[in-house]
């Protein structure tokens, strides 16, 4: 690495917007480490041929050695090097090759696994790993050497490497410091805010994150999920009752618009409310928080901000109404970014820890007085990253109190439940219910049903379920069923327990 691209001070890059924006390149980010635990989320940079081993420089290198940076929008710290008794002090030789791959060849005595499986050499691509048996495993990725400089963050942060930002939020990655930067910008734009990405990605953390760093932070936050609202009742909820409506002595009621008056109103799940009452809240979004009571003739004005959040596309809400939500923010999901898997698994453990002293006894070390890392092994890592998730943070979860529950020892593994969970399939025909209904293999034809027609088997239905990972609405989909709300009448007609909930027998 030339002295050019070296920064001696973290605030060089500080507030500079001249750059252009550099290539992205391979990097190899620490996910796991027997040794050296608090160095995830570190990443090195391959620009070139390079070796990777324990310890500074050797004579017998042959080429620059690899050195692991924590990177930042405001710049980055060289880090020591690897330690490890496991690892060689010449362990891997790498090369980015001419077809956009990373070469890789094992000349040390610790065992290579790619993708987790052995191997002596191999070709890499973005999210594939390499692990060095029982002494650490590394992720790789593309990114750019320095992360563009975020101007609606107006300080360095002061948090911890890898730790939980002020808002709870996890993670060293490109992506997240991205979200960080359109999440302080929302907040100071003091415009309405719709908030988009899958379910379980965290949309709701990125709300709160931005009413705490918006000039209402000292107001209040209240949030609610749209798609719980009373059919029928979306306008009392909405803009709340005057006193003796609907009936003599009913009590007044100030709604959620009024509740939020000074401060922020988060509606979850905003594309679940119909079209017809999404036009309900035009006037109270673009005039001055204009609305009115129920059985109440006096206009009041509600001084608030309105943060809307879905899964759906911008497009699948009313015209008009996404129009008055000036600022959107797109929450990523874990496939975006990968390289946080790590730091977030830890978070959770740690929290996890915090309300069992047995859990921490029993997964953690301690240091004194200070709890250390949790006990991982590398396997249970690996497999995670690779993992195809589609409810993110809150199926990372899951399959952590999976590895909890069913790991035999100290050490959370990669045990059978898990590796159930992380690879659901239903093949045995004789099980399988839509077997004979695949025209593909892999692939099957959802049967075409409504409300009125033929009831759909208990086997079926969970078999469904299973396949799209607990998701009501993508079973549903692919039941051939008109919305999850039907799903649910027929679960609750075969005792099937739904998410987070559960059925009784009898």
């Amino acid at each position: 690495m030339t002295s050019s691209t070296t920064l001696t001070e973290p605030s060089a890059l500080w507030g500079r917007n001249d750059l252009e924006p550099p290539p992205e390149l391979f990097h190899l980010v620490v996910a796991w480490s027997r040794e050296e635990p608090s160095r995830l989320g570190e990443a090195a940079l391959v620009e070139g041929r390079c070796v990777l081993g324990r310890g500074g420089p050797q004579s017998q290198d042959g080429a620059p050695r690899l050195t692991f940076h924590r990177q930042r929008p405001m710049g980055w710290a060289a880090m020591p090097p690897l330690e490890g008794p496991r690892i060689s002090r010449l362990q891997l030789e790498l090369e980015p090759t001419q077809d956009g791959l990373l070469a890789v060849r094992s000349v040390g005595r610790c065992p290579l696994l790619i993708n987790g499986l052995p191997a002596t050499q191999g070709l890499l691509k973005p999210g594939d790993t390499l692990t060095l048996q029982n002494a650490l495993v590394l992720l790789v990725v593309r990114r750019r050497w320095s992360l563009e400089v975020i101007q609606s963050l107006r300080e360095a942060p002061r948090f911890s490497f890898g730790d939980a930002d002020a808002h709870g939020i996890v993670g060293e990655s490109p992506t997240v410091w991205a979200l960080r930067g359109s999440l302080a910008f929302a907040a100071q734009s003091g415009n309405h805010v719709l908030v988009r990405g899958e379910s379980g990605a965290g949309k709701e953390l990125a709300a709160r994150a931005i009413h705490a760093l918006s000039r209402r932070r000292a107001g209040v936050f209240v949030a609610r999920n749209a798609a719980t609202f009373p059919e029928g009742l979306v306008d009392a909820e909405l803009f709340g009752t005057a006193r003796g409506y609907p009936n003599a002595g009913s009590p007044e009621r100030p709604g959620l618009i009024g509740e939020a008056d000074g401060g922020t109103l988060f509606l979850d799940e905003i594309g679940e409310l119909p079209a017809h009452l999404q036009a309900h809240l035009l006037r109270v979004l673009d005039r001055d928080g204009e609305y009115q009571r129920l059985g109440e003739p006096r206009v009041r004005r509600s001084d608030l901000r309105v943060i809307a959040a879905t899964n759906r596309p911008a497009e699948a809400l009313k015209h008009d109404f996404s129009a008055r939500f000036l600022i959107s923010v797109s929450v990523p999901g874990l496939p975006d970014r990968r390289e946080d898997i790590p730091l977030l698994l830890r978070h959770l453990l740690a929290a996890a820890a915090r309300e069992s002293p047995e859990l921490t006894d029993r997964f953690f070390e301690r240091r004194g007085d200070r709890l250390a890392e949790p006990r991982i092994a590398p396997a249970l890592v690996e497999a995670l990253l690779r993992h195809a998730y589609t409810h993110h943070l809150r199926e990372l979860q899951r399959l952590m109190w999976i590895a909890l529950k069913s790991s035999p020892d100290s050490f959370l593994a990669l045990t059978p439940e898990v590796r159930a969970a992380l690879r659901p399939e239903v093949t045995d025909p004789k099980t399988d219910p839509r077997a004979g209904a695949r025209s593909e293999p892999g692939k099957s034809n959802p049967p075409q049903v409504s409300d009125s027609g033929p009831p759909l088997g208990r086997a079926e239905i969970e078999a469904a379920l299973v396949e799209s990972q607990g998701s009501v609405t993508s079973a549903a989909r692919s039941l051939g069923l008109k919305n999850r709300f039907a799903l649910y009448r027929l679960m609750k007609r075969h005792g099937i327990a739904g998410p987070d909930e559960e059925v009784s027998e009898g």
